[in-house]
């Protein structure tokens, strides 16, 4: 009689290659990794990434790691790397209204929905960073410390880091005063005194401790205040 999921053996692997590998050795594959962006801030959107790589390990992917313990500057020069050699990847956006509506556990579940099923092919498998995200059509696993763990989900980081940061820069030159170039719409003291000093924008989760506290803002019953904390491309 068959077994079902197959026996996984896991072999050592250079890089972040090991779990990956195996899941496509027992017939898994291709394997997506997905990782969000903007979890804690309390100004910005969620960006998540779902991103596919290719079976065997590419030297100009050797870089790869946790795009929080890369500068910059690294993930910059990742990022168009990235795209260009990932058998497909998505990048999707939930903006802050959509986050106050739901809440931010479930705006990151389902920005990792929308990014698995916005990719160009179908993986047999996911590996999400973290925890578990229903509704997914296919197998997953939640990897603790994902995007050190697995290239794919390094990948997919990076995609959301770099995505990110972009829009927040983009949104300083539309609200300037408030540093979100700087800050990137974290809790920083600049971005705090700011936001005392100007009050809040459109692009503030209106649910964050911090930014309700400031008053005017409705805050649904229904969602728990954090007080830390459509797509917008795609590629085949």
């Amino acid at each position: 009689m068959d077994r079902w999921p197959p026996r996984t053996v896991i072999r050592k692997s250079s890089g972040l290659r090991t779990l990956e590998s195996a899941l496509i050795r027992s017939g898994l594959g291709p394997v997506a990794g997905v990782d969000e962006a903007g979890r804690g801030p309390s100004a910005g959107p969620l960006v998540v990434a779902a991103c596919v790589l290719a079976p065997k390990p590419q030297n100009a992917l050797l870089g790869l790691d946790d795009s929080k313990k890369l500068t910059e500057k690294a993930r910059e020069q990742l990022f168009p790397v990235i795209k260009r050699l990932a058998l497909a990847w998505n990048v999707v956006s939930v903006p802050a209204w959509e986050i106050d509506a739901i809440g931010i556990h479930v705006a990151n579940i389902e920005g990792m929905r929308r990014a698995v099923a916005g990719l160009g092919c179908t993986p047999g498998y996911v590996l999400t960073d973290g925890f578990r995200v229903p509704g997914i059509p296919v197998p997953s696993l939640p990897v603790i410390g994902g995007d050190a763990t697995a290239a794919c989900i390094a990948a997919a980081s990076i995609l959301a880091k770099v995505t990110r940061d972009r829009m927040m820069v983009e949104l300083d030159s539309r609200l300037p005063g408030y540093g979100f170039a700087e800050h990137k719409g974290y809790n920083t003291l600049a971005h705090s005194k700011a936001l005392a000093a100007l009050g809040p924008t459109d692009e503030h989760r209106r649910s964050w401790r911090n930014v309700s506290s400031l008053g005017g803002w409705q805050v649904p019953d229904a969602l728990e205040m954090d007080p830390m904390s459509a797509d917008v491309s795609s590629a085949t």
